[in-house]
């Protein structure tokens, strides 16, 4: 009996599972270095991330610069405007009516505690504690908080959205029944430090060119010999 050559691939990949560290090397390889630059100050990272939540990247960017730039880029304005002006400035984004409230919150619990909207303590503070103070914020899960942790000031926190959770479960990182919520964690105990950065932006990527959700192109992917799924989906 001739044994399919996909078969094959999979009982060879199941016995050879990839761990981060080459998962990373061989991305790495393919993608390019990804280095760190910060994309906004931390408070504008936050309030980035909330416009993008359910909606496209591009609708979240017009969104915010519509925000910025009705308000002079002074987040302490948006702070004490009125809730339909912001709303009325966030609308392209989608959801302006859930978003506004939210950003007026998280912008007024904010100036309460420290007396301004500068966040760059965070960095200065454990990375759990950073966290727990970003999650203490109206409406701010791990997913944000890592999120502003990460991308503005660089720490090693995991951001993980629907093509980071989605490879990695392929790529058994996380069990089958592990929640999105749980995966932050899990994932930066296994990726060194100095990597979560290059690590997120690699496995993004992936996800979106490759490790698509219905249709995977596994006979493309450079991490096929390694991954327990492949040719399976």
């Amino acid at each position: 009996m001739v044994i399919p050559k996909a078969m094959t691939s999979v009982n060879y990949i199941n016995k050879n599972k990839i761990t981060p560290q080459e998962t990373f090397r061989l991305l790495e390889m393919e993608q390019g270095v990804a280095k760190w630059v910060p994309r906004y100050d931390a408070i504008s990272e936050l309030l980035f991330t909330i416009l993008s939540q359910h909606t496209s990247d591009l609708n979240a960017l017009r969104a915010f610069e519509n925000l910025r730039d009705t308000f002079g880029g002074a987040w302490d304005q948006v702070a004490l405007a009125d809730q339909n002006d912001i709303t009325k400035a966030i609308w392209i984004g989608g959801l302006s009516k859930v978003k506004a409230p939210r950003i007026k919150a998280v912008l007024k619990d904010i100036q309460d505690k420290r007396g301004n909207l500068e966040l760059s303590f965070l960095s200065e503070m454990p990375m759990a504690e950073a966290k727990s103070w970003l999650r203490a914020l109206p409406g701010v899960g791990p997913k944000t908080a890592a999120i502003v942790l990460c991308f503005a000031l660089g720490m090693p926190a995991m951001p993980v959205d629907t093509h980071i959770y989605r490879v990695s479960k392929r790529l058994g990182f996380i069990g089958a029944k592990t929640t999105a919520e749980q995966a932050h964690d899990i994932l930066e105990a296994t990726v060194n430090p100095k990597q979560v950065f290059a690590f997120h932006v690699y496995i993004i990527t992936h996800g979106r060119q490759v490790c698509k959700a219905r249709r995977p192109i596994c006979k493309e992917c450079v991490l096929k010999n390694g991954c327990p799924s492949a040719f399976q989906i």
